[in-house]
């Protein structure tokens, strides 16, 4: 498939190839959609085997970041960077700098900060060079990490589910498998655990997972056996695509929910799950943690707000459950279709005429 019908195809405004030679620089700023606002999405860092591989992932990551700010309910659009290089061996202040120019000459229609392959301190280079970034160290006036308010998302995330499932949310007693034991996975063992869920770990790390299950209480599992855990919820928290066809046979929970990206191989794995009985919270939305977290840097960060923001998780995971019922649709499709509902509502405002002195210049200020 050519570039522009793979554009097409997914609804993309526009496609950004930055190249410079001299700071080792290539990478690609993908724009989905901005009709909430600028396009905001992290910068990952990843050494694809092709180029067709690096746009792929770019298209497919900004689509995604659409989604996951319209249901968030922050208003900002989708985008996403991607640098085309190794991150243990080609990162350098140059190319974070080279970086930060093509992100500025966008004129703010996108915002970025890390992701995959990139952390805070990358960013402080690129900051020389553009205002337009997020989650920068405290020290130069980001919020720094966002691994906790993600796992507090997933974890309110996880009691709606639960209340669907079985009419009450309370986590005491509930078996919870957790894949993957990183720096969200780990704060969600320590808040089901406090909880009084029974929790099983999993992790590709040996040492890391036997960390965890030590210092919060935890049992550990073999990482191939994590599927087979009898168990109320299974949460994704490490790698993508662990929905599909070899393991939705093996599953024994009621619920799939968890901080991993793209959980599912393909989408029609939502409808398998489903035929299952097994009640899918979409990883956009459930994992909206960190995104609410950085996007509100842009309104004068507060903790306090991010964490009554992160906690409307919860009741969107209900609204999403009950459109699914209604329509006799999965929860996936359910999402998907709040999604259209709130960008076409945005889209179909019509400009009006504001007299000078009337309003603040900039039509997104003034709110939080």
């Amino acid at each position: 498939m050519s570039i522009f019908a793979a554009m097409a195809a997914g609804g993309h405004r526009q496609l950004v190839f930055c190249h410079d030679p001299a700071a080792g620089l290539r990478a690609l700023v993908a724009i989905h959609d901005i009709t909430l606002g600028p396009g905001l999405g992290g910068c990952r860092m990843w050494p694809y085997a092709t180029e067709a591989e690096a746009v792929a992932d770019a298209l497919r990551l900004s689509q995604g970041m659409t989604a996951k700010s319209a249901l968030a309910g922050v208003n900002y659009g989708g985008a996403k960077v991607v640098i085309w290089g190794d991150p243990n061996r080609d990162k350098s202040e140059v190319l974070f700098r080279a970086l930060g120019r093509f992100v500025h000459s966008l004129g703010g229609m996108v915002v970025t900060g890390t992701d995959a392959g990139t952390n805070p301190e990358d960013f402080v280079a690129a900051r020389q060079e553009t205002p337009y970034l997020v989650g920068l160290p405290p020290a130069y006036g980001g919020s720094g990490d966002s691994s906790e308010t993600t796992a507090y998302g997933v974890f309110v995330g996880i009691q709606a589910c639960l209340e669907e499932v079985y009419g009450d949310g309370d986590l005491k007693g509930r078996r919870v498998a957790v894949q993957g034991c990183g720096k969200v996975g780990s704060k969600l063992v320590r808040r089901l655990v406090e909880a009084g869920a029974e929790v099983a770990v999993a992790d590709v790390d040996a040492a890391r997972s036997r960390a965890v299950a030590r210092r919060y209480g935890a049992r550990v599992v073999d990482p191939e056996a994590i599927y087979d855990e009898p168990c109320d919820v299974f949460a994704p928290c490490a790698l993508g695509g662990v929905i599909n066809d070899a393991t939705v046979p093996r599953l024994r929970c009621r619920v799939v929910a968890g901080a991993a990206n793209n959980q599912l191989a393909e989408p029609r794995h939502a409808a398998a799950l489903q035929d299952r009985g097994i009640l899918y919270a979409p990883d956009y939305v459930i994992n909206a943690g960190g995104l609410i977290q950085v996007a509100d840097e842009l309104d004068g960060f507060d903790r306090d707000r991010v964490m009554r923001r992160t906690a409307a998780i919860g009741p969107m995971l209900r609204a999403i459950f009950r459109v699914a019922r209604e329509r006799s649709i999965t929860t996936l499709e359910a999402a998907e279709w709040m999604v259209r509902r709130r960008l076409a509502g945005v889209a179909a405002l019509r400009t009006v005429y504001r007299p000078q002195g009337g309003g603040p210049a900039n039509p997104r200020a003034g709110g939080a």
